[in-house]
């Protein structure tokens, strides 16, 4: 159940960052800092969908793990944008509370696959 409510919160992320940096790129911000965001921010759902299919346990919580450093680095890259003002505070609040569930909930799920009793 954890899997299905965090590939549904990871796509729904991914969306709103994939629509937050095409609007910066067409008001022309600056590329680098919105491209890194795009690039962590749509990385946490891809890597949650290849562990639905991965070869192993260790397999999965490879991908589980990739998936929640990408989360932390979407988190970075939000706050460095609303930091220095490329979006607002309002803009930002959103996505935050987003990847912080997010971020709870892979934690979770790494932490948990780990025990050797599951």
């Amino acid at each position: 159940m954890k899997e299905n409510v965090l590939k549904d919160k990871s796509y729904v992320l991914a969306i709103e960052i994939v629509m937050l940096c095409k609007k910066l790129a067409m008001e022309n911000k600056e590329y680098a800092l919105f491209n890194q965001l795009l690039k962590s921010g749509t990385s946490i759902g891809a890597n949650i969908r290849e562990a639905e299919f991965a070869q192993s346990k260790a397999d999965f919580i490879n991908k589980m793990s990739i998936s929640l450093k990408e989360a932390a680095e979407t988190e970075y890259w939000i706050m460095l944008l609303r930091d220095t003002l490329y979006i607002s505070a309002d803009t930002s609040r959103k996505m935050l509370e987003l990847v912080i569930e997010i971020i709870k909930i892979l934690i979770s799920t790494v932490k948990n696959s780990k025990n050797p009793s599951i």
